[in-house]
């Protein structure tokens, strides 16, 4: 899976839900040790999980550590991270460079995935993206950068998730996915957030609940009008090597031909 669209959560002192999510359909299942569990069940997550991740998966799985900064996140690394199910570690609430390159040094081995959560991360996403190699992405966490903020309505967050996009790409990192939608019934809510976290430049998104799964895989994958579009470009292009435009009026260069490469990459998931 070198794209996952879909990244569900699991709260990881609920074995029997990692155990559905790791049947959902998923991408990427990311066991949550963090905002998911409360303080008295942190060792016990951290012991289902290390036991659960003692061998191979399914699918990918990746782990959200607790806050490196707290009591717990030094025994979630030291336990989890060379263990031969975890594909991922996810840092929790970075701020600076300097964090991503302590934890890489002292836990060589799993890709690391920066989640932003403050202004101040924001403002240093691409100093973060570029930080160490084993990182392998980085994320918005708007739960918490919408409380640093002050930000009352969704489109105050556009600046902040526009930044870290780029910033990502400029890193040669993959397009970041979208952070959760909360409302897990609003699944009518879900597709228009999508749509509109897909004109920023996102790619794919968290999820924290199994129902929101097809809705967003449907959001991000290619429409038939876009798949049509892209084929038509890519054939065009093999025939003429030169400057032309399609009969819809769209010129083709190499940036647009880059395009419908993707589109087409991705619509071979279907």
């Amino acid at each position: 899976m070198t794209f996952p669209l879909t990244w569900l959560y699991a709260p990881g002192d609920r074995p029997h839900v990692v155990t559905k999510a790791l049947a959902s359909g998923a991408d990427v299942v990311v066991i949550d040790l963090e905002d998911a569990v409360a303080p008295d069940r942190k060792a016990y997550a951290r012991a289902a999980t290390a036991e659960l991740l003692s061998g191979l998966q399914p699918v990918p799985v990746h782990v959200r550590v607790n806050a490196l900064d707290g009591p717990f996140a030094a025994a979630d690394l030291t336990t989890l991270a060379r263990l031969p199910g975890l594909s991922g570690l996810r840092l929790p609430k970075v701020a600076t460079p300097e964090q991503v390159v302590r934890i890489a040094r002292l836990h060589s081995g799993p890709p690391l995935y920066a989640l932003l959560e403050t202004a101040l991360a924001v403002e240093h996403a691409y100093a973060i993206a570029t930080a160490h190699p084993s990182l392998h992405g980085i994320a918005l966490g708007e739960a918490d950068l919408r409380a640093d903020l002050g930000v009352r309505h969704d489109a105050g967050l556009d600046w902040s998730r526009s930044r870290v996009i780029v910033a990502a790409r400029a890193a040669g990192l993959p397009a970041p996915p979208q952070s959760v939608h909360p409302d897990t019934r609003d699944l009518d809510g879900l597709t228009a957030s999508c749509a509109h976290g897909r004109t920023l430049g996102f790619l794919g998104r968290a999820a924290i609940h199994p129902r929101q799964l097809p809705v967003i895989e449907r959001a991000y994958l290619p429409t038939e009008q876009e798949l049509e579009h892209a084929e038509a470009i890519i054939k065009a292009a093999t025939e003429d090597q030169g400057a032309q435009a399609l009969p819809n009026g769209t010129f083709i260069d190499a940036a647009v031909v880059a395009a419908a490469q993707r589109t087409l990459f991705l619509a071979r998931r279907r």
